[in-house]
C-alpha cells in the first residue's frame, strides 16, 4: 500500500499518532504538510464519497479558522463546489490526518477504522 498519502500537521498529536500507527504498521506513506500544501479539489471530492457526500466530515470543526470565518453557521448554504474550494485552498480547514490511497480514504484517527484501513484486502 506505497500509494498512501498523509495530510499532516506537525503539532497536531492526532496526527502524530496516526504516522506512528502507520509506522507500526509497516506501512509505506508520503507526509504531505496540510498547512502548505492542502488537498487538491480532486483529492477532496474522492473524500466526499468515502463519507456519503457528507461536507460536515472533511472540515476541522475544533479548529480556530473553523471558528473565525464562522463556517459552522455558513456550511449549512454552501454548496458542494464552494465549501470544496474553501478546504483545497485552506489547509487549516481540513480535518486532518486526512489519508488517502487508492482503495480508500480516512480523516481523523480512530483506531478501529485505521486498522481496517491497513487490513490487508
Amino acid at each position: 500500500m506505497a500509494d498512501v498519502k498523509v495530510y499532516s500537521y506537525a503539532k497536531c498529536s492526532t496526527c502524530r499518532k496516526a504516522l506512528k500507527f502507520l509506522e507500526s504498521k509497516g506501512v509505506e506513506h508520503k507526509v504531505i504538510d496540510i498547512t502548505e500544501q492542502p488537498p487538491t479539489k480532486a483529492e477532496l471530492k474522492k473524500m466526499l464519497g468515502y463519507y456519503d457526500g457528507e461536507l460536515k466530515r472533511l472540515f476541522n470543526t475544533s479548529g480556530v479558522q473553523y471558528r473565525e470565518l464562522d463556517i459552522k453557521s455558513k456550511l449549512p448554504n454552501m454548496t458542494k463546489d464552494e465549501a470544496i474550494r474553501l478546504l483545497s485552498e485552506n489547509g487549516k480547514l481540513v480535518k486532518r490526518p486526512f489519508v488517502l490511497s487508492k482503495q480508500a480514504g480516512l480523516v481523523g484517527f480512530k483506531d478501529d477504522e485505521w486498522n481496517e484501513f491497513v487490513a490487508p484486502r
